[in-house]
């Protein structure tokens, strides 16, 4: 029999009808702050205590993840299931490559982050061998109105095949245990665990292991999976769609797409606007010193390697052929880089930086590296700014040779 201290013990108090008063209580007291300090005294006199630490832990959790979902006041999580979910933003594109698939295998679902999106309008099979995070995901199906749609599968994704006929006790909305063969997916998308959390993903490095992800497309073709940005080339086979994900100027993750979701061998996406950059022929890019404007291209661009096709999508020119930005005569507006005016160009020269920037106004200055060793921190410490004017100093390379430029960003 589960004891006080059992999680879904726990977390079923909180769908109870107490725990949900206190989660509603907690909601309005957000609004006002000049309570907080009485707030505990006041819940633990009133809640048993148990509860009251585990509402208070789902409320902080539920601020935090208002980052990443628009229902978060409404949801579950766990603070290791919140930090590997998806944000709702990324899983609204990535459902997208799932169009006309019917019941889809959501494997190693977590807290739900792309599960809502997957079951808007279709069935999906939510995998999981965490039995907590499981009821969570439901429960967070329920916020976004798709929980009906939803299957529960308490099992080890691995211990789950694809192949058979579902049993007649396998009902929508339902949990159900593992060693089932689920026949009819149409499609399967899974996320794997980072063992070290780290942002490179080799084949041992997760869990499962992305070979056996892989693998996952000689039963059911269609297969997206999701991993860290650092998705090296050879991670997955040639034959493989990777997609590195931004959401403004921050890479947050990787997809890799088996050939039968691939559209393009390697794709830059920026979010939430959802434009994307894929590989395509044209003329070589030009070499060619810094002009009057530089282009930093999003981290996602650079790890996709389309630096030279966004090059020739808005006139760009390399200043370095191993380095990724570049210059244009004229100010750039494009999702997939930041265009900065250049106040100075020249080679690098850190004993004259300071003087320089005193002269040019730079009260505040960012460092960006590429391509130039270098200690930031200590930089920063030695310019002892004073001005006006914010500026981003830029050590790089040019043609082979250390170089500087001062810029600014572009109003």
């Amino acid at each position: 029999m589960a004891g006080p201290a059992d999680p879904l013990s726990r977390f079923a108090a909180l769908l109870a009808p107490q725990g949900q008063e206190l989660l509603a209580r907690l909601r309005r007291e957000e609004q006002h702050p000049a309570h907080a300090l009485r707030l505990g005294t006041e819940l633990r006199a009133a809640y048993p205590a148990d509860l009251v630490v585990d509402a208070l832990a789902q409320h902080e959790l539920r601020l935090r993840a208002r980052a990443k979902f628009s229902r978060a006041m409404d949801m579950y999580f766990t603070r290791p299931g919140l930090e590997q979910a998806s944000a709702e933003v990324i899983a609204g594109h990535r459902k997208a490559r799932y169009a006309g698939a019917g019941l889809v295998a959501d494997l190693c679902c977590g807290i739900g982050g792309d599960l809502v999106a997957l079951a808007a309008g279709r069935e999906v099979l939510a995998v999981d061998r965490d039995p907590l995070h499981l009821r969570m995901a439901q429960a967070n199906a329920g916020a976004y109105g798709v929980a009906a749609g939803v299957t529960a599968v308490a099992a080890d994704v691995r211990e789950v095949s694809f192949g058979g006929v579902v049993g007649s006790g396998l009902a929508l909305g339902g949990v159900v245990g593992s060693g089932l063969a689920l026949g009819g997916v149409d499609a399967v998308f899974i996320d794997p665990a980072r063992r070290a959390g780290g942002r490179r993903l080799r084949a041992g490095d997760s869990e499962p292991p992305l070979d056996w992800c892989v693998g996952l497309a000689r039963t059911v073709p269609r297969v997206g999976i999701k991993a860290a940005p650092g998705l090296p080339a050879d991670a997955v086979p040639p034959d493989w769609e990777r997609e590195f994900i931004a959401v403004g100027r921050d890479l947050k993750e990787a997809v890799a797409w088996s050939p039968a979701l691939a559209t393009a061998a390697a794709r830059a996406t920026v979010l939430p606007g959802g434009h994307t950059l894929t590989p395509g022929r044209g003329a070589p890019v030009p070499v060619r010193p810094p002009g009057g404007y530089l282009l930093d291209p999003s981290p996602a661009v650079t790890r996709a390697g389309v630096v030279a096709d966004l090059a020739r999508l808005v006139g760009a020119w390399q200043i370095d052929e191993k380095i990724a930005f570049l210059c244009a005569d004229a100010p750039v507006h494009t999702p997939f880089a930041r265009t900065l005016r250049v106040l100075d160009s020249a080679p690098w020269d850190q004993r004259r930086l300071p003087a320089k920037l005193r002269a040019l106004g730079i009260g505040a200055a960012d460092i960006r590296r590429r391509g130039l060793a270098g200690d930031v921190e200590s930089l920063h410490r030695r310019l002892k700014l004073s001005g006006p004017r914010r500026a981003t100093v830029v050590m790089t390379r040019v043609a082979g040779r250390p170089w500087g430029l001062v810029c600014e960003d572009v109003t």
